[in-house]
């Protein structure tokens, strides 16, 4: 019987010693830069001193143009490696499998970085114009040469963030990405970048090196069906070692009318997967609602939520399958008990109302 406990092996890289993973979950607390600053590198490695199967960063830029907002951490240049590696031999000491994601924020940029950003379509209220069929090519080289670095630095893996409305999952959106050369129109053309992205990665890195990749089961104009049809495509390519589907609630229903006859997890589970495992992520806060997850045929779970709420949530679960996360909100002082810096700490304080109580 598979368990919260059970160890999860993979086709390539680490085993995990149990199945929950730590979610990529932005926490603006990198330098200006993108290197590393001391409050991520004690927030994250605290997390895998509090159990974590998988440790994963949040998510990461890949080139300058890619770099979306103040604080993010970034994986595009040698002026990154110094930090990143401190951190990939922090989380291994800790004892948790690592993991960077890897991220380009195309017309989601908040434009301070560059005041023209970039994106499948042009899109004059972003203040985005299109990029060439040469400059989508370069990009996927661009995603390629950051898990080379992030290698370089002594990660275990990378994931691939085709979620969420950045660059990527722009390429998937059916409503506006008709572009006329070979990454528009048709449901194939939208989907190739995702697999050169896949392709490129795999290539230039070593046997070992554990890929994931993250999709958003609907949303961001993505159709059920369509979201479907790509990870039946990247489950059965046996590139990836897992796909992450971040559902913002794992225990929903889907929004489109038609495909309600059962949960959004449902519409995935039942997908042949052969070696390539499949985790899911959103609103997971209860030991019960990991066991949940993984009976409905999920192989691991990412948490974001109880993983900022408790920096032990894993191992609490592991040795409590009861075990429920605190009520939110909570005190500040509480959040800084569980390594949540400053900046993160006035994140979660202005951005979410139901995290921080109002001093």
């Amino acid at each position: 019987m598979i368990t919260p406990a059970s160890p999860l092996d993979f086709a390539r890289g680490p085993a995990w010693a149990n199945r929950i993973a730590l979610a990529p979950l932005t926490n603006l607390q990198s330098n200006a830069d993108g290197t590393l600053s001391d409050d991520e590198y004690h927030w994250l490695v605290r997390r895998a001193e509090g159990g974590f199967g998988m440790v994963m960063t949040c998510a990461a830029w890949v080139s300058g143009r890619g770099h979306s907002f103040s604080g993010q951490l970034g994986v595009a240049g040698p002026e990154h490696l110094d930090g990143l590696t401190r951190l990939a031999h922090g989380l291994r000491a800790a004892g948790a499998v690592s993991s960077i994601q890897l991220q380009h924020g195309g017309r989601r940029g908040d434009g301070q970085f560059d005041p023209v950003r970039v994106a499948p379509w042009n899109d004059a209220a972003k203040q985005a114009v299109e990029l060439s069929t040469a400059e989508v090519e370069a990009i996927v080289e661009e995603f390629a040469e950051a898990a080379v670095l992030a290698s370089e630095a002594g990660f275990d893996g990378a994931e691939i963030h085709g979620a969420h409305g950045y660059l990527l999952c722009q390429f998937l959106d059916a409503r506006s990405n008709h572009r006329a050369d070979k990454y528009g129109g048709s449901a194939d053309n939208r989907f190739r970048i995702i697999h050169e992205v896949v392709d490129a990665v795999r290539r230039a890195t070593g046997p070992d090196f554990q890929l994931g990749l993250r999709l958003s089961p609907e949303r961001y104009g993505v159709p059920l069906a369509e979201s479907r049809e790509l990870a039946a495509q990247v489950l059965a390519s046996g590139r990836l070692d897992y796909l992450d589907m971040s559902m913002w609630d794992a225990f929903k229903h889907p929004a489109e009318e038609e495909h309600r006859d059962r949960t959004l997890l449902e519409h995935f589970t039942d997908l042949p997967r052969g070696g390539t495992r499949l985790g899911v992520a959103g609103k997971i806060l209860t030991g019960a609602q990991v066991r949940e997850s993984l009976d409905a045929g999920a192989d691991f779970v990412l948490i974001g939520t109880a993983g900022i709420l408790h920096h032990d949530f894993a191992a609490r679960v592991v040795a409590d399958p009861a075990f429920t996360s605190t009520p939110q909100p909570v005190s500040a002082d509480h959040m800084r008990a569980e390594s949540v810096g400053p900046a993160f700490l006035e994140y979660l304080s202005t951005n979410w109302d139901d995290f921080v109580l109002s001093s």
